[in-house]
């Protein structure tokens, strides 16, 4: 009877220990492909990196060319306030320096999220690498047999 008893019980165990590896194990699964899968989405939006960050620089010098020649369109205008043709090369020089700062604007905060988005993969990946490697190091501390 105590022999039935104890095989029943480490049966039992051995049934637990299994159900408790195989939890571990689609957990760390899960884990691996979501780290796998934000790593390759980092990737990606590192090589996006050096395209907006040109896009920026490039806006940026369009919009201060723009500017300055507004300036330079209003300085003549100044001088001969009743000229019209000067004070329509003004006004088009006022609206190209505005359009192209709101578009330097925009492509800084596309530049922005950009790095915003990275550094959220990059938090996301290391958090996912902890919870990993606690499972890996609990995992294998209570595996029966060694592998």
């Amino acid at each position: 009877m105590q022999k039935v008893l104890l095989l029943t019980s480490i049966g039992l165990l051995f049934f637990c220990l299994s159900v408790f590896a195989q939890k571990v194990n689609t957990d760390s699964l899960s884990l691996v492909s979501e780290i796998s899968a934000d790593q390759l989405r980092l990737g990606k939006l590192q090589n996006q990196l050096e395209q907006k960050t040109k896009n920026k620089e490039d806006a940026s010098a369009q919009a201060q060319k723009s500017a300055n020649e507004n300036s330079a369109a209003a300085d003549k205008l100044r001088d001969n306030s009743d000229n019209k043709k000067l004070a329509r090369k003004a006004n088009n020089k006022a609206g190209n320096a505005k359009s192209d700062s709101r578009n330097a604007r925009r492509e800084s905060d596309r530049l922005d999220e950009l790095n915003k988005d990275i550094q959220q993969v990059k938090n996301r990946i290391a958090d996912n690498q902890v919870k990993l490697n606690k499972y890996l190091q609990n995992g294998s501390a209570n595996r029966p047999y060694p592998r």
